[in-house]
């Protein structure tokens, strides 16, 4: 199975374009304050200046490698609180060396810094927006949209590939992922299963887009591909904890990345057996309570199986939280406390026999 993954990635990772013998198209890379020669490791930021709201500034990283080759973006802290993410990135740019680097790599660890600095789960808490649902952007709107506008200006619109990085928000007790984000495009899917099966997690989520809907398109990872990047999203961390086993996924996932591109000379791993889900389904709270979990993040479960239960706030049952569909739980929340839309679970349905073929999502 190994040996077979191998070849696969061998033939579909991304290629970048063919260009004129001895042409470089990025001798030099600038993104917001920092401008990164060949061979050089740059910090700098991007500075979201105050308008309607408050502005906000990005640090990042620019590693310019000392031969020419592909643009990869390493996105993480759209969400400020999936903390296993922003320390793996911030650990990613000290292994990346640049003498050896063919190509270059953007590395933005914390996107969200409101919601970082804060503690505020899944949105902005200064205009209250999600830093992963707005794009493109807007350079005139409110900060989430102004700092989403410059990611899509000066990040991803110079890159090749964008690497959407996540890490179990400070409620989501969750098990570990990637996203296989499929257009229809033949070889862009291709490109986009190779470097998913490269960064190595065991569970792909299956996830059809139609880039030609607004809707499909509000994501890092749907705007990427609406742009002809090649693109999926990762996820590992659960409950806001930074585990040495979860942040090592994302650092290793992210250099066999860099690997299957040929970036650096460091093999690629896929899992030896890769568990291929899709079709989630989730179950959300009718209003305030406590919540707690009977069934493991990861667990196999049974339409109807119940996998927790809701109390009132003196400790009152009301009521069990069932399965809506067979399948594994990819995610069950952390944490008793529930409003109103509050997801509690989500169960993903198992592809035993490998993914349909791209089915366009409904409008």
């Amino acid at each position: 199975m190994r040996a077979l993954l191998s070849l696969v990635l061998a033939a579909a990772v991304f290629t970048p374009p063919v260009r004129a013998q001895g042409a470089d198209p990025h001798p030099t890379v600038t993104v917001g304050t920092a401008t990164a020669k060949r061979g050089e490791r740059v910090y700098g930021t991007l500075t979201i200046p105050s308008a309607t709201d408050s502005g906000t500034t990005i640090q990042l990283a620019i590693v310019n490698g000392a031969k020419p080759g592909p643009v990869v973006a390493f996105i993480s802290g759209s969400h400020g609180t999936e903390y296993t993410s922003v320390v793996a990135m911030t650990r990613l740019i000290a292994r990346i060396d640049p003498a050896k680097l063919r190509g270059t790599a953007i590395v933005v660890p914390l996107l969200n810094v409101a919601s970082f600095e804060r503690m505020v789960p899944h949105v902005n808490p200064v205009d209250g927006k999600g830093m992963n649902a707005s794009y493109p952007g807007d350079a005139s709107g409110t900060q989430t949209q102004r700092v989403l506008a410059a990611v899509a200006r000066e990040i991803v619109a110079q890159s090749d590939v964008v690497v959407d990085l996540h890490g179990g928000d400070l409620d989501e007790d969750l098990r570990p992922y990637s996203y296989w984000i499929r257009t229809g495009k033949a070889a862009r899917d291709s490109a986009s299963r190779a470097l998913a099966l490269a960064f190595g997690l065991d569970m792909i989520i299956v996830n059809d887009v139609d880039v030609t809907s607004a809707a499909g398109t509000r994501t890092l990872s749907g705007y990427a591909l609406s742009q002809g990047k090649t693109t999926f999203v990762a996820e590992a961390g659960h409950s806001g904890l930074v585990t040495p086993a979860e942040t090592a996924m994302l650092v290793n996932g992210s250099l066999g990345v860099l690997g299957a591109l040929k970036m650096i000379d460091h093999p690629s791993k896929p899992a030896a057996k890769i568990s291929w889900v899709g079709a989630d389904q989730r179950v959300r709270a009718d209003g305030g309570g406590m919540f707690y979990a009977t069934a493991a993040r990861g667990s196999v479960v049974k339409k109807g199986q119940k996998v927790g239960y809701v109390t009132d706030y003196v400790g009152r049952p009301a009521g069990d939280v069932l399965a809506p569909q067979d399948g594994v739980v990819s995610f069950i929340r952390g944490v008793p406390s529930l409003w109103k839309g509050a997801t509690m679970v989500t169960i993903l349905r198992q592809f035993p026999g490998g993914p349909a073929a791209w089915q366009k999502p409904e409008r």
